[in-house]
């Protein structure tokens, strides 16, 4: 599914603008990331694609798109739509196995279906071996595997990631990042990505989208002329990844100078 949002603004009743006149198109089955300073709005700005804010103490203007229908013509439960959070948010008396199956069982699928497709995720996220363990007994980054797999288990069209390795060591986070590129090039979807790491974004998305300080605007978008498939290993040590860190960073270094200018 594409994701269009056409001038959106949020403001939280506190008279905090956190985003502000945002238009941003992310055509089917692509991947893009959004990168900014902290407090810039990234994630707002998701929560709000996925309906999660509460109107009680924020107000959204403008128009926000799933598939060409507003959030007026659908429901949070929308099968189509998935989200990862930056915790795992596993339910911990339940097995990795059984934490997988959770968004089918949701929907109604058959134990036999659901447990077969849980199954067939967890070793494409090279969990096979763990799926009766439960969370406090696996790492973070193999809860992180499962908290994704779970997303994917229900198949859904278009999948927003908020900051999901970001709780992770550098190791893990090179370890999914090479996962979630595996997947996503195996079965297409299109994702919205927000990380505060430039590298992370290089090295996942077909697009970056630079944002401002608060309240976050779109300042720039990056194209990443990089073949698939990646390798998130090997690319950080190429002539043209070293090109667009550089780039995108002289973006992204003056929005943390304004910032640091405006709160001194």
């Amino acid at each position: 599914m594409s994701v269009s949002c056409d001038r959106v603004t949020i403001r939280f009743r506190a008279s905090v603008e956190a985003v502000s006149d945002v238009s941003l198109d992310v055509a089917r089955g692509e991947f893009v990331a959004i990168v900014g300073p902290s407090g810039c709005g990234k994630s707002t700005l998701l929560n709000a694609i996925a309906d999660l804010l509460d109107p009680a103490i924020c107000e959204v203007t403008g128009r926000i798109e799933i598939d060409g229908a507003g959030r007026r013509e659908r429901t949070r439960r929308d099968a189509n739509l998935g989200y990862v959070f930056q915790r795992d948010a596993l339910l911990p008396w339940q097995t990795l196995l059984e934490n997988t199956q959770l968004g089918l069982a949701i929907r109604g699928i058959g134990k036999e279906r659901r447990l077969a497709r849980a199954r067939e995720l967890i070793a494409m996220a090279g969990l096979a071996g763990f799926e009766h363990y439960y969370p406090h007994q696996v790492s973070g980054g193999m809860r992180q595997r499962a908290s994704l797999v779970r997303t994917l288990a229900y198949e859904p069209q278009t999948i927003l990631m908020d900051e999901p390795f970001g709780a992770l060591d550098a190791q893990n986070r090179m370890v999914l990042q090479a996962e979630l590129l595996k997947i996503w090039q195996e079965t297409p979807r299109t994702i919205l990505f927000v990380t505060h790491d430039l590298a992370e974004a290089i090295v996942l998305a077909q697009r970056v989208i630079v944002m401002s300080r608060r309240p976050g605007r779109v300042k720039a978008v990056h194209a990443i002329d990089l073949p698939y498939p990646r390798d998130a290993f090997a690319l950080r040590g190429s002539a043209e990844f070293a090109r667009l860190e550089t780039t995108i960073w002289q973006a992204l270094r003056d929005e943390f100078r304004l910032a640091t200018e405006t709160n001194a």
